[in-house]
């Protein structure tokens, strides 16, 4: 076909009015690249499930027995002077207890809440507790945007855009960054834009890919009705001429990533339903995670996540929506716990069982944590200390990490900055973070920014 260079490939597209993924056939016996990793690498994907708004550590992981003891009264003005608040800046601080019991669990008598019953009686054992990780930003969006990019300005690349970057893709049929969102009945629900799996300024094959519940998880993926294999077939070869002559006047990368997402979008049309077929899983499975199938419940999304970890996808990250406390604390995070509970540990039993625990990263946790004052009957946003807990490849299995203090307001042994958890999960996929970098606007930019940070040896094995 002899199509002259002024048409153009962009125009020529949307003329032809087929979707993104009837443009892949050409390309879909391309070579996937791998890159070589800095460091032993310990494991080989992430599963991050995200309780975005906030869990409270102090009804789950970080309990304090002075807050019990002076629940109600006034806090101490000399642990709140000068500190940055949320929404209780200006306002009669009180302390408030903890809303529900702890316990030891397991062999290693880790500390747990009563309401996580299921994680704390199977995974005491294997997760590792950090309770003194602080952050820089205090507002939702900010946080989200810090925790996801290690920059509180928005537009910066996420991890698992990074990791992708920076080690390929095992995946033949899918992307290398996979997200799913759920949302259940307790708690203000938390607004989750797709700018926090963005590739930012790396290219955009790096994006992640949102997987929706329902009979279109992947949009824009179908073709048109009427569309034959053969019309699609003419369709690709005619765009990859046009996209060879304009790389042959341009140095424009993303006429790369077009070409790859063409191709991705091909074998993904074969690919994803696949994948979404659970009829091929055992009923005990099903049962282990209290889902029917594809559902877009968290529980759903926790078994489709070790279905895409068998794929090869290296980073699936699970957002449930549901943590956001200000008011009715006590019967809010019981139920939200309640919705996570199940699955979580389900999920790790299954890793476990199938050998795959040993090479995946498991991490919980959110953007930040909850206020050792009260809002009412509520927790405001806390920056200065909170707990995640992770699980897995590299990981040592059974430990509390960090301390914060007596009324839990700071982190104050062993402190953990965000860019510490970026730069720690990096060298566990066998990633450098300081030689992990791009070149944008002239500078070299990091996941974990300018500034120190520090893999956190004590947490690996």
């Amino acid at each position: 076909m002899n199509l002259p260079p002024v048409i153009g490939r962009r125009t020529f597209v949307l003329n032809a009015g087929l979707s993104l993924g009837a443009m892949a056939l050409a390309s879909c016996e391309q070579t996937r690249v791998i890159s070589r990793p800095a460091v032993a690498a310990k494991a080989k994907r992430i599963i991050w499930l995200y309780m975005a708004g906030g869990i409270s550590q102090f009804e789950t992981f970080d309990y304090k027995p002075l807050l019990a003891k002076l629940d109600g009264q006034p806090m101490p003005e000399s642990i709140t002077k000068g500190q940055q608040l949320g929404q209780l800046q200006g306002q009669k601080l009180v302390v408030m207890g903890p809303q529900h019991e702890f316990r030891k669990w397991g062999d290693s008598g880790q500390s747990i809440g009563v309401i996580l019953p299921e994680v704390a009686s199977k995974c005491a054992d294997e997760i590792c507790i950090v309770r003194s990780i602080y952050t820089d930003a205090i507002s939702h969006d900010r946080a989200h945007t810090f925790m996801n990019t290690g920059s509180t300005i928005a537009g910066r690349p996420a991890v698992g855009s990074w990791i992708w970057y920076g080690l390929g893709n095992e995946a033949e049929a899918l992307p290398g960054f996979v997200v799913m969102v759920s949302t259940g009945r307790f708690g203000i629900k938390q607004p989750i834009a797709a700018r926090q799996w963005h590739s930012g300024f790396l290219p955009g094959r790096f994006q992640g890919v949102e997987f929706r519940s329902g009979i279109d998880p992947v949009l824009y993926l179908k073709n048109p009705d009427g569309v034959s294999r053969k019309a699609q077939r003419d369709l690709v070869e005619a765009v990859q001429s046009l996209d060879r002559l304009e790389s042959e006047q341009s140095t424009d990368p993303e006429i790369a990533t077009r070409i790859s997402q063409y191709e991705m979008a091909f074998r993904m049309q074969t690919s994803v339903p696949d994948l979404l077929d659970f009829t091929n899983e055992p009923q005990h499975i099903l049962d282990l995670y209290g889902t029917w199938g594809s559902d877009g419940s968290f529980a759903s999304n926790c078994l489709l996540a070790r279905r895409l970890a068998e794929r090869g996808v290296r980073f699936i990250q699970i957002y449930h929506r549901d943590w956001d406390h200000h008011a009715g604390v006590k019967e809010h995070i019981q139920g939200a716990a309640s919705e996570v509970d199940r699955a979580t540990a389900a999920l790790m039993t299954d890793l476990k069982q199938r050998g795959m625990l040993d090479d995946s990263i498991v991490v919980f946790g959110s953007e930040f944590g909850r206020s050792p004052m009260a809002q009412g009957d509520g927790r405001d946003h806390h920056r200065t200390a909170f707990t995640m807990w992770f699980a897995g490849g590299g990981i040592k299995p059974g430990l509390s990490l960090g301390a914060t203090d007596e009324f839990g307001y700071h982190a104050v042994e062993n402190r953990v900055s965000v860019h510490d958890v970026h730069a720690t999960l990096l060298h566990l996929m066998g990633l450098n973070h300081a030689q992990l970098s791009f070149t944008y606007q002239g500078a070299e930019t990091r996941l974990t920014g300018v500034g120190p940070c520090r893999v956190i040896n004590e947490m690996l094995v």
